[in-house]
């Protein structure tokens, strides 16, 4: 058992591909032949003895024993009565990722399954076929049980469905494809619901996303410092070097990469050092404000929190956490609390609050180019337009700063909010399903943090007329903004453009564009 879950088949870069480019999922001979080995053991294994939500109720109710007549019934009443989910719907590519973790842990084949639950939960996936499932509801003690419960609804042909972009009873999803409903065998049920794969689905996401995000903020504060003209000693190698941070000094390996081919970083030798007459006050700043120059600082810290949420998260989505487990080599079943979602939990809370980082990181940036008194360099709220009667970016400073203070106040940890229920069955629990989509809120929020700065950066570049001494990454961004959010002078509402902005930063691959590596130079 303990070779099989070291071995991880599944990492996040496929678990991206197969989420968010749609890649099908396949279901291999192997993985079958795991999982029909798990069926046939249990079914040998069952008489005669006592094994939990097969011949006993669930939680605090296994003290009663269910007769063999009543067994299928029994799985039956888990799912309909934990169907109990309330708040808003999962999105669909929340959802295709809960999928995509429950199916990945299930083929492992300790679960005791009958195969036609692996085949039609693939099946689903690769049809776009998502059970609606909604965010309030595991505590992320016994799993994600709510949560999970939904999908196991669907899948017995019960409830509603997201199929083509609208929500639809089941029935019709089901003759449209084509397919059946799940059958029930022993306990497909219980091993449908009892795991972290909703909480481990979302936060595979989390960690995409915060990847991106991360890659984002690092080019726009290259960027920053490129218009600013900023010294460039402080992304040197030899000073990030001197700290043995290997976040640091791969942000700092980034940003050197990212002001290739630029003009307008300077070097300090050539500007400060070797002067004849030295003038008592410097007209110009010896360093730079700490926004611009303790990016790979503060952004490292972000990347190695980032590198550790994704091992954690890979761990999770290739354990085994149902109950019991169904073990084939031991040839014996082992009942345990693999279910419970604190890895997840404290990771999730972790990444939110680097990434609560990342978005006052690019909210004092901005407030650096919307204030002359500061940049000495762009007029107030880089206004093109006339002072008093234009406002240039003024009113888009508003929801960058509320959004800021949002994350901050969404930043409590949530991995210590445990609160006993279930009889006190589950008297500690994490709270992992919560912290995941806590998270994601977070992310979503900083990447509307970051379009309106990008926004304000190609203003930035257009009212100093630098374009043509940026770096080829800086013309990059310039370019793609100006696609959809362009130069102005006269004021407009801006609400639609900044959404464009921020749905170009989401769903651009930007480390693939760069060959970025997470834990090197690009």
């Amino acid at each position: 058992m303990a070779t099989a879950t070291k071995k991880r088949n599944l990492n996040i870069d496929e678990f991206e591909q197969i989420v968010l480019h749609k890649a099908p999922v396949p279901v291999t001979a192997a993985m079958l032949g795991k999982v029909n080995s798990s069926y046939a053991f249990l079914n040998s294994f069952l008489p005669g003895k006592v094994i939990y939500g097969i011949n006993t109720g669930f939680g605090p109710m296994a003290q009663y024993k269910v007769e063999k007549a009543d067994a299928v019934q029994l799985q039956l009443n888990l799912i309909r009565s934990h169907s109990s989910g309330m708040g808003k719907l999962l999105t669909q590519t929340q959802v295709r990722a809960l999928m995509l973790a429950r199916l990945n842990t299930l083929a492992l084949g300790y679960s005791g399954i009958h195969e036609d639950t692996l085949i039609l939960l693939a099946a689903l996936i690769n049809n776009e076929a998502y059970p609606c499932i909604y965010a309030h509801g595991g505590v992320g003690a016994s799993g994600d049980l709510v949560q999970l419960a939904h999908l196991a609804l669907g899948m017995i042909g019960e409830g509603n469905y997201w199929y083509k972009g609208e929500i639809t009873p089941a029935a019709e999803v089901f003759a449209a494809l084509q397919l059946q409903p799940l059958s029930i065998y022993i306990r497909e049920g219980l091993a449908l619901l009892n795991g972290t794969s909703a909480m481990a689905g979302i936060a595979g996401i989390n960690v995409i996303m915060a990847r991106r995000l991360l890659v984002f903020s690092t080019l726009i504060s290259t960027v920053i410092n490129e218009i600013m003209e900023a010294y460039d000693d402080h992304i040197s190698a030899p000073l990030n070097s001197t700290k043995r941070h290997t976040g640091q000094n791969t942000i700092a390996a980034w940003m050197r990469a990212f002001s290739t081919g630029g003009l307008l970083l300077r070097k300090r030798s050539e500007h400060l050092y070797y002067e004849k007459v030295l003038p008592v006050v410097f007209e110009e700043h010896v360093q730079e404000c700490y926004s611009l120059r303790c990016v790979p600082q503060i952004a490292g810290a972000v990347l190695d929190t980032i590198i550790n949420a994704q091992i954690v998260v890979e761990n999770e989505l290739n354990s085994v956490n149902d109950n019991p487990v169904i073990d084939t080599e031991q040839q014996d079943i082992f009942h345990g609390g693999n279910f419970h979602g604190d890895y997840i939990s404290l990771e999730m809370d972790k990444l939110k609050l680097v990434v609560t980082k990342l978005s006052m990181l690019a909210e004092r940036q901005l407030n650096f180019l919307l204030n002359p008194a500061l940049n000495k360099k762009l007029p107030a709220f880089v206004n093109a337009g006339r002072p008093g009667l234009n406002f240039g970016l003024q009113g888009m400073q508003y929801p960058a700063t509320s959004t800021v203070a949002e994350n901050q106040s969404l930043s409590a940890s949530l991995y210590i909010h445990s609160i006993p229920n279930n009889n006190d069955n589950q008297d500690i629990v994490s709270m992992g399903c919560n912290a995941a989509l806590a998270c994601s809120t977070v992310i979503e929020n900083t990447f509307e943090v970051l379009a309106i700065e990008a926004a304000a950066v190609a203003q930035a570049i257009q009212l100093l007329k630098v374009e043509d001494r940026l770096s080829g990454a800086g013309k990059w961004l310039l370019q793609n903004v100006r696609e959809v959010f362009p130069f102005f002078i006269e004021d407009f509402a801006p609400y639609e453009r900044l959404k464009d902005i921020k749905t170009w930063l989401m769903d651009t691959d930007i480390e693939r564009h760069f060959k970025i590596k997470l834990n090197g130079n690009s």
